[in-house]
């Protein structure tokens, strides 16, 4: 009995000493990279926001005095040429959302001068959004945040060379986190996306980073989610068959958009008459008409999707899903033609977006024909979002996340659940890849 009474721990055998955690040292390194990419991105997100909003009205004052055009048009054509010279110092880094430049750096097949492309990403980055192109904030705020991490990497806190990636790593999470106001999505996308592991030295540091980074957004935008939405309905049971199979069109959708995304260089190059930096020439120009006819289009677009969640109460339900299918053309036509230009811009928001669209449409066909109440409008539309993005990105859980956490409720996430996890077997199923960051950094060409 004295020897077996002699093998039993106590609490000081196992728990450990205080201070001693080994990601502990690592908590104020993330919380400072946090805080200060929350006010980087947290600037470069307000600015974007207040310049679409003055969108709406300059496109219909344009409208009304087409004079106005001409001075437009030189102005647009004035933006594209200092595009052009921002990015051409290094196109590699400057071009695109830059989290495929993120994956070959983890990957120690690229090195990124973060000084550099961090002020140029912030430029270059407010110069496409602003005028309305379709892409999103959230690829240049990911790579603003990157830089910030890596800088303070280098410059600071100088880590072990097995963690010189840690800081930009938060650095990752603080700029999604700052751009959609959600930490927990930020951290989950990190592990899912790029590190594809789950140490909790990664983890913890991310994800104080992060939630320092939102912290620093309440200066900016306050507490209120990015994109709420007041989900309250319940979607009855009898419609879940339905959802199936707008889960498997939903699938197809985003087999569509990877195949097409990855089509964009291809068709590009033969594109001579214009020099490859003044590609977004292109785009810029055909986004003009679209602002005059509808401003609301514009942009990543939050506003959009606002706008289509208020639809359902307009006319009958035929002009709707008309006026609906038109929006998903258009956008859909527009975010491949900028996205495949010479210009910074994310795909997190264009591809929600075209879920919002792709939801409501669905809504709106399911609400006519009996099986849908009226009511579920809205959790068709925030079901879509994630169900689309899940599978168009290869990143359920992170889509899952980050519009519970945009839409700021979590009211019935199983018709979520099974919707995405549905789109994202249906698109495997096609072929389509995991990663669509993989694909798109197979097609870059490092040097390192």
């Amino acid at each position: 009995m004295s020897s077996k009474s002699a093998t039993v721990k106590r609490s000081a055998d196992i728990l450990r000493r205080p201070f001693t955690a080994p990601f502990l040292n690592y908590v104020g390194a993330g919380i400072l990279v946090g805080l200060v990419t929350g006010l980087v991105v947290g600037a470069f997100r307000w600015i974007i926001d207040q310049t679409l909003k003055l969108l709406t009205i300059v496109y219909p004052w344009m409208a009304s005095h087409p004079v106005w055009l001409i001075p437009y048009v030189l102005g647009s054509l004035v933006i594209v040429f200092l595009i052009g010279q921002i990015i051409k110092v290094d196109p590699l880094d400057l071009v695109g959302s830059g989290v495929p430049q993120i994956k070959a750096i983890l990957l120690d097949k690229h090195h990124m001068n973060w000084w550099l492309v961090l002020w140029r990403k912030f430029v270059s980055g407010l110069l496409t959004i602003c005028p309305g192109l379709f892409l999103g904030r959230e690829g240049p705020c990911i790579q603003i945040g990157a830089c910030i991490g890596q800088g303070f990497s280098e410059r600071v806190f100088k880590p072990s060379k097995k963690d010189r990636h840690l800081l930009l790593q938060c650095g990752v999470a603080a700029g999604l986190s700052a751009a959609f106001s959600a930490p927990l999505a930020a951290t989950v996308f990190l592990l899912e996306e790029l590190t594809h592991t789950f140490q909790i030295k990664v983890w913890v540091s991310a994800f104080v980073a992060a939630i320092a980074s939102d912290l620093a957004t309440f200066l900016f935008f306050g507490t209120k989610p990015c994109l709420y939405l007041p989900l309250k309905a319940q979607i009855p049971a009898s419609a879940y068959p339905w959802l199936l199979l707008v889960g498997v069109i939903m699938g197809l959708c985003a087999y569509a958009f990877q195949y097409i995304l990855f089509n964009l260089k291809w068709w590009y190059q033969k594109l001579t008459a214009v020099p490859k930096e003044y590609h977004c020439l292109l785009p810029f120009m055909l986004v003009i008409p679209v602002g005059l006819w509808n401003p609301h289009l514009l942009g990543g677009s939050h506003d959009l999707i606002m706008y289509v969640t208020q639809m359902f109460s307009r006319g009958n339900w035929l002009s709707i899903a008309g006026l609906l299918g038109i929006f998903l053309v258009l956008r859909f036509a527009g975010t491949m033609i900028a996205y495949g230009s010479t210009v910074p811009g994310g795909i997190f928001m264009p591809i929600f977006v075209l879920g919002s669209i792709l939801g409501a449409l669905a809504g709106v066909l399911m609400i006519h024909a009996g099986v849908l109440p009226a009511s579920c409008c809205l959790n068709m539309v925030a079901i879509g979002m994630a169900a689309y993005f899940g599978a168009a990105e290869g990143a359920p859980f992170s889509a899952i996340l980050l519009v519970t956490e945009m839409v700021g409720s979590i009211s019935q996430i199983f018709p979520m659940v099974l919707l995405t996890f549905v789109a994202y077997y249906t698109s495997m199923l096609l072929g389509a890849r995991t990663s669509i960051y993989d694909g798109l950094r197979e097609e870059m060409v490092f040097e390192n």
